[in-house]
């Protein structure tokens, strides 16, 4: 079936594209027409590794070698040749796909270019890191999309290609979805897919060529929409943080207005020091996708004063009126808020400006359950205290 895979496939980032295998050989001497065969190395020993085997010898004492050089042929009937300057004493062959017994052929090679008589030896590389990524791949229906997983313990510079069928019927790669990493995690969520059923292929590539088989999966995104602000009201219970008294106000949060004074914010001393919290009621019980929220810029700066950057979120369907966070809430999710260039506190670049003028979205738990309240806990905002403002918020999910 992979057969049927479009040319396409061969297409990939030159991130992937295969280097010469060759190591730097450094100075390599005055030229000579000494046509003298070197002295083979010696004492060859074998450490296979995943997808890979790590070759160490003794070098001769000849000052006629340049390089050691190994020779081999991977699954795809690729030959590779891999060298070594003098300096070492090993070198590694790799791009294997399987855990096959593979011969690797080993020469001297002189000043002159001339090689010494091949030797033989022989390896049994490992499973190869592609195997494990396809092995541990993961994929789960999402609101608008679906989440994949998988694991590259490795770090292998890998290729996880999604494709689909086109018009012809034929699997081609989307390389919009397609992920191109050489990560230890590998996550990846697709979003804006219509509520119908979806069939992907998934496949494991190296920079070598070598692919895995192909899996199959049929994907349903859950249905999603945003919940109706004009549901939203203010649910101030007990232990909530008093709002500032110059006009910012909670349903400011909803409104669709940016800037000041349409904004919420807490005040910090009448808050006192602990977490900051403020409830509201969304006026109808639903099953939550996310919560997007927009940041309120002082000037031009987000990552500032009261703007949350490390918060939970709570849900609730019959919540406490004590204002205790109880059983009858629940952590629907814990958030941090990450300044993308990593300027100090007070100066954010114009890429941080965007990024939070754009807003953030925070994922919830695919496996909580419906909720009608929302709680806010502000840990700590970035002036390192705890109130918290909230410029424009709005909420995801399904709500039928």
């Amino acid at each position: 079936m992979f057969s049927k895979i479009k040319n396409c496939l061969m297409l990939l980032p030159a991130v992937l594209v295969l280097a010469a295998c060759e190591e730097d050989l450094g100075p390599q001497g005055p030229a000579t027409s000494d046509k003298t065969p070197p002295a083979k190395v010696s004492d060859i020993k074998v450490e296979n590794q995943a997808g890979k085997a790590l070759l160490t010898y003794n070098l001769p004492g000849d000052d006629n070698l340049l390089y050691v050089k190994a020779v081999y042929t991977i699954a795809n009937g690729r030959q590779i040749e891999v060298k070594s300057t003098y300096y070492n004493n090993s070198l590694t062959v790799e791009g294997f796909a399987d855990t096959n017994e593979h011969e690797v052929t080993v020469y001297s090679v002189s000043r002159a270019n001339v090689l010494s008589g091949p030797q033989t030896v022989k390896i049994k590389p490992l499973e190869a890191p592609i195997w494990e990524v396809y092995k541990s791949i993961k994929v789960d229906n999402a609101f608008g999309g679906y989440n994949l997983s998988a694991l590259n313990a490795s770090k292998a510079d890998i290729s996880l290609l999604i494709l689909k069928d086109n018009v012809f019927k034929e699997l081609e790669v989307d390389n919009n979805k397609s992920i191109f990493t050489n990560v230890d995690t590998i996550r990846s969520k697709i979003r804006g897919l219509d509520t119908i059923d979806h069939k992907f292929a998934f496949v494991v590539r190296d920079k070598w060529g070598n692919t895995t088989d192909t899996m199959y999966k049929t994907i349903k995104p859950i249905y999603e929409v945003e919940f109706s602000p004009l549901k939203f009201a203010p649910f101030v219970l007990p232990g909530d943080a008093p709002q500032v008294t110059n006009g910012a106000r909670l349903d400011y949060m909803w409104d669709g207005k940016t800037g000041w004074p349409y904004t919420s914010f807490t005040h910090q001393v009448n808050g006192g020091n602990q977490p900051h919290m403020i409830t509201f009621d969304m006026g109808v019980a639903g099953k939550l996708s996310r919560i997007w929220i927009r940041p309120f810029p002082e000037g031009a700066r987000y990552y500032f004063l009261t703007t949350m950057k490390r918060f939970e979120v709570y849900g609730s369907v019959n919540p406490s009126l004590s204002g205790a966070l109880d059983a009858s809430w629940a952590l629907l999710g814990y958030y941090e808020v990450v300044k993308p260039s990593g300027t100090p506190y007070g100066s954010d670049t114009s890429a941080d400006q965007a990024t939070a003028a754009a807003g953030f979205n925070f994922e919830i738990d695919l496996s909580a359950g419906k909720v009608r309240y929302m709680r806010i806990r502000c840990l700590e905002n970035f002036a390192g205290g705890t109130a918290q403002s909230i410029n424009e918020l709005k909420v995801y999910g399904d709500n039928r």
